[in-house]
């Protein structure tokens, strides 16, 4: 089976959404991860509207495209922030707003399960998103938080989100958390973490995105071994590394995307940091063969012109299979709940 390249449609909501189905059918995607923002995907609209997503079908049918995922970061993120401010009321939908914290990670909760109710109607069964973090603002370690404020965090996660999950496991749809900084899983041992604090529930899964690993120095293929059970989504962004100068440090001092000052970047998929060979023979070592989406936020490069590159990259990528597989059954079939799958097939 040859895995589908989709385009994120999330940089792209500042187009009408048949617009961007016109340009990725040019450029040969098979497919959409549409975004729950602008006109692509509105969740409120599929559930109250009762031709909403046959008409959005009928455009996808239209261009020759397909879906296998909707994406719903934005509001995701209000789940668990801490503190709610201006840059969530910049993001989220006005209906969802308050100038009550509470009530924003309320409704925003309330959202997304009825996101996993949306995807159903879509016929999809994977939502990628963000949970947001109560804790992320500690990470700058001064002052110090203490380990009962981290427990704390986990438990604030784990209360937010097991009531959404149970939708999604009543709808037969699965959440895919990016593993990113701000969420409540941004690395290895957080994403661990996170895992054990919702007694690793099938319906939460992760969607993994390399570029943010190799800016942390996190080896984004091992990463897919450890997680091979739990790798429900793919999105595909490059990062280069500029740190060494003495100037330039891997926190970016606040200065926008772009910046040559920065100490890393997302540039076009394959002119950067993250080693995409040995990250597609993890995928084929794992057995993953879902979408593989490109998610395009190259600051320094014209979005028209890197995104019909970007597929070609990818699909060489994708579509080289080795001759047998990688893996044995054993590890294919290990029950992912006690430890990582790949410590229990090496060090077992």
């Amino acid at each position: 089976m040859t895995r589908p390249i989709t385009l994120f449609t999330g940089q792209w909501a500042d187009l009408p959404f048949d617009e961007v189905c016109r340009l990725a059918a040019q450029w040969g995607y098979d497919g959409l991860e549409i975004a729950c923002w602008g006109d692509h995907f509105e969740v409120d609209r599929a559930l109250d509207d009762p031709d909403y997503v046959r008409r959005k079908r009928e455009v996808l049918d239209r261009h020759g495209l397909s879906v296998w995922a909707i994406s719903n970061h934005l509001v995701g993120q209000a789940v668990c922030d801490h503190p709610i401010d201006e840059r969530h009321r910049a993001i989220l939908p006005a209906r969802l707003w308050s100038d009550d914290p509470e009530t924003v990670r309320r409704n925003a909760a309330r959202e997304m399960a009825d996101t996993a109710r949306a995807a159903a109607l879509l016929g999809v069964d994977t939502v990628v998103g963000f949970t947001g973090s109560a804790i992320w603002h500690t990470v700058a370690m001064f002052p110090p938080a203490t380990p009962g404020m981290i427990e704390a965090g986990y438990r604030d996660f784990a209360e937010r989100w097991n009531p959404v999950l149970d939708v999604f496991e009543e709808q037969g749809v699965r959440f895919a958390l990016e593993v990113h900084p701000s969420e409540i899983a941004y690395d290895y041992w957080t994403t661990r973490k996170t895992l054990e604090a919702i007694g690793h529930r099938s319906s939460f899964g992760l969607n993994w995105d390399p570029s943010h690993m190799v800016w942390q120095d996190i080896d984004p293929a091992d990463f897919l071994l450890e997680f091979a059970h739990r790798i429900y989504h793919v999105d595909c962004k490059d990062t280069r590394v500029r740190v060494g100068d003495g100037r330039r440090g891997r926190l970016s001092s606040h200065l926008p995307w772009g910046d040559p000052r920065r100490g890393w970047d997302f540039v076009s998929t394959g002119r950067g940091d993250v080693p995409w060979e040995d990250c597609f023979r993890a995928l084929n070592a794992i057995g993953y063969e879902g979408p593989v989406s490109v998610e395009w936020e190259d600051a320094g490069m014209d979005r028209l012109d890197g995104a019909a590159e970007a597929v070609g990259f990818i699909r060489r990528l994708a579509e080289t299979r080795p001759p047998a597989a990688s893996f044995d059954a054993a590890f294919a079939t290990q029950d992912p709940k006690e430890g990582t799958d790949r410590e229990r097939h090496f060090h077992a």
